[in-house]
């Protein structure tokens, strides 16, 4: 064996492919696929990946030698090779940047310390009787074919409940222990830091320690290196952590489950922009693993899994929905305007004031806000819709010293607003935040400690003891017991979002905070406040319910009339106005769909494409192929691409 195919880390598109190289002899014993060497490429010392090791070479010339083996640890396994080099093509990206995110970088120290052998560790002892999963009609079902050894594809509607023991971090504990239990490997990932807590400590309370490592950003690069051997050289089973997680090589993987597939946590903000959804079901389908998606609402695109069939559902029947989540009010309905107009329409109506003042005696109360700080935005003080610039379309504001609203985005005033919608004249703050409310809250409850949690202050969990938290949405901290009650203030201003995931966002954001609530059969009530009074609202009908999958499966079946993601595969592509322009004008594949172009100010642009879903790998081959040219002409207008985006606005 004395030719090595690398795949060398260049950048460059049209150079995303492996390049041979010889083996000098001094060199021979340390390569091997999948360990890190240092190549000469281009007059320059670049760092690669040993993806094979050949008897011959296909380069009928010269092959430069490898020029050192910079460590013997194959960080690169096959199944991960695999599941880059298909995302990348998917997303029309290189192999390289997606390694990036895979791999994290060497750290010398840390290879020294860890033991080459794992330790050994007792059998783990699993039993069928699971109280997490045991709500669920499939849910012991699923459980079991997991410790035989089966791979299920399961995406799970969790219903809440205070009780730690049957909590989403429960079941998922569960399930990884079943795995292990099968002689596998497991991957659990949550959103966030606050939710990884969670699930390590169910993990440690159910396992034990040292069956599994944290992966995060947030750990030291000695400590996440450290955390990645572990996992390649087989001391612990399973790896639990945050995005980036998703690439652990744990050995003889069995099982990849996920939090709240609707966050936008789990879109990578680097190029080529993977959802770790997608990365999910790239590495379950060439491993041959059982994947689960947990989540209190079902986000669109695993609705689209659940009705091809892909995965299968696993939901709680609807009388213990309807005891376990906590009764849903929704204020300013008919009965409560004709009681009082006047406060029925207030920011904080009396319904929320009588909840929140009963709930106090009982425990601590949560009242969510959609963001902190204080007037962001202008709307109609009379059917709530969004002011706009009549102009450009933009968001209506208060700027400093400036008496009338002011666009945000062309800084156009508009003294004369009218509404497009009522014809009303007056507007008011669309969105009051969290620093005011817990002011006003503070004034109306005398006496009553008051939290703040967002932004740069997260809390974690909250005493059981009496107090009102000021949250914004995602920063609810964990009550002990669970909150009496919650209020859900401006339930407008996430609907009203310029974004076709509004309505199942809001949702989400909905029930994250309501699943904190003690259940209806415990007292625990929610009430919903601000919601439009113009026609009814899916979004809220789903929540009165508690029935986030009929919201997703209505939502999907609008965009399928519209032939909007995830029922097409949407991919844009902004750059300079030629480059762009180009594309737009020259071949496409047959069956892409044009919208565009728009051509901005600054001599930018921007293109999206549009195709179904089984010509996705065709058009991002395509829009690659643009990008290599382009790279190999050293053209300065390259184009970037965001293949299979949900939203082409943001």
């Amino acid at each position: 064996m004395s030719v090595a195919a690398v795949l060398v880390d260049t950048g460059l598109a049209h150079l995303d492919r492996p390049f041979e190289y010889s083996i000098p002899q001094d060199l021979a014993a340390g390569v091997a696929p999948g360990v890190r060497v240092k190549v000469r490429f281009a007059g320059r010392d670049l760092d690669g990946f040993v993806v094979e090791v050949r008897e011959t070479a296909e380069h009928p010339g010269r092959l430069q030698p490898i020029r050192r083996v910079v460590s013997p640890e194959p960080v690169l396994t096959p199944a991960v090779l695999a599941a880059a080099e298909r995302i990348a093509r998917e997303y029309a990206g290189v192999t390289g940047d997606v390694l990036r995110l895979a791999v994290p970088p060497r750290h010398a120290r840390a290879e020294r310390a860890l033991a080459l052998e794992p330790p050994e560790q007792d059998t783990l002892v699993w039993s069928e009787d699971s109280p997490a999963w045991g709500r669920y009609p499939a849910g012991p079902a699923l459980v079991r074919r997991l410790a035989s050894g089966e791979r299920p594809w399961a995406a799970w509607t969790a219903v809440p409940t205070p009780d730690p023991a049957h909590d989403w971090p429960a079941a998922f504990a569960e399930a990884a222990a079943a795995t292990v239990a099968s002689g596998r490997g497991a991957i659990l990932l949550a959103p966030d830091h606050r939710d990884l807590a969670r699930l390590d400590a169910a993990l440690s309370e159910r396992l034990g320690r040292g069956r599994h490592v944290l992966l995060t950003a947030d750990q030291g690069p000695q400590a996440r290196y450290t955390a990645f051997l572990k996992v390649l050289r087989g001391h612990v089973p399973i790896a639990v952590g945050t995005r980036a997680a998703v690439w652990a090589p744990v050995r003889d993987l069995g099982l990849i489950a996920w939090w709240d597939d609707g966050d936008d946590l789990w879109e990578e903000p680097r190029a080529p922009y993977p959802h770790v959804r997608d990365i999910v079901r790239a590495r379950a389908e060439i491993e041959d693993t059982a994947v689960l998606a947990g989540a209190f609402a079902r986000s669109v695109a695993v609705q689209a899994w659940v009705e091809e069939d892909v995965v299968k559902e696993v939901v709680a029947p609807r009388p213990l929905v309807r005891g376990d989540a906590p009764r849903i009010l929704v204020a300013g309905d008919e009965h409560e305007r004709e009681l009082d107009p006047v406060l029925a329409r207030a920011r904080i109506p009396g319904l929320a004031w009588r909840t929140a003042k009963a709930a106090l005696e009982r425990g601590p109360v949560l009242v969510q806000v959609p963001r902190r700080g204080y007037v962001p935005s202008l709307a109609c003080v009379h059917c709530r819709r969004r002011a706009q610039c009549r102009h450009c379309g933009g968001s209506l504001g208060l700027i400093q010293r400036r008496p009338e609203p002011v666009c945000r985005l062309c800084h156009t005033a508009e003294p004369d607003f009218r509404c497009p919608q009522c014809n009303g004249h007056q507007v008011r703050a669309q969105v009051i935040g969290a620093r005011r409310t817990g002011e006003e809250i503070g004034r109306a409850f005398p006496g009553v400690p008051v939290h703040t949690s967002g932004s740069s202050t997260v809390l974690t969990s909250v005493p059981a003891e009496p107090s009102i938290v000021i949250s914004t949405p995602g920063a609810e901290p964990v009550a002990e017991g669970g909150y009496s009650a919650a209020l859900l203030l401006d339930a407008w201003a996430l609907l009203d979002r310029p974004d076709i995931d509004a309505g199942v966002e809001a949702l989400r954001r909905w029930m994250g905070a309501a699943a904190l609530v003690r259940g209806a059969h415990d007292g625990g009530a929610v009430v919903l406040c601000g919601v439009p009074p113009h026609g009814p609202v899916p979004a809220v009908e789903a929540l009165s319910r508690w029935d986030a999958p009929w919201l997703a499966a209505r939502e999907l079946a609008e965009r399928r009339e519209l032939a909007l993601p995830p029922a097409s595969v949407m991919a844009v592509v902004t750059g300079g106005r030629h480059a762009v322009l180009a594309v737009a004008e020259g071949p496409v594949p047959e069956g892409v769909v044009l919208l565009g172009p728009v051509l901005g100010p600054d001599d930018s642009a921007r293109l999206v494409l549009r195709v179904p879903p089984e010509k996705s790998v065709e058009l991002a081959d395509h829009l690659a192929g643009v990008r290599r040219v382009a790279m190999a002409k050293k053209d300065d207008e390259v184009v970037a691409v965001r293949m299979r985006v949900a939203d082409p606005t943001t």
